[in-house]
């Protein structure tokens, strides 16, 4: 299997580095906030999706733990598939719901509480 060529992508609204690269015909954006506390995973999350406008973009977040508050808000609006990582961190990779995606209020990038 040939060497994953990750780039440093700017994402607007990003506090963590966010990196892209393609497998097949798919083009995934990931970031890791799993060293940082709330808001950042809310607000790289809501920022990273907003580049997963077609159902061959996907987004891939690494965290800490499985982020409950992002999936209420967002959840109906794109799938997530969650795979526990072997350090004890989880990788969520959000899917575009042709139009249900459309609908998401990403502007909404803090937990209530």
């Amino acid at each position: 299997m040939s060497e994953l060529t990750k780039t440093e992508l700017e994402v607007m609204g990003a506090t963590v580095p966010f990196y892209t690269y393609t497998i097949e015909d798919t083009q995934y954006f990931e970031f890791d906030t799993s060293k940082c506390g709330p808001p950042d995973p809310m607000v790289n999350a809501m920022a990273g999706l907003k580049l997963v406008d077609s159902a061959d973009k996907k987004l891939v977040m690494i965290n800490h733990k499985f982020p409950g508050g992002l999936i209420g808000k967002i959840g109906d609006n794109y799938t997530n598939e969650k795979e526990e990582l072997a350090d004890g961190n989880v990788k969520i990779v959000f899917s575009y719901i042709a139009g249900e995606s459309e609908k998401a209020d990403l502007t909404q990038n803090s937990c209530a509480g």
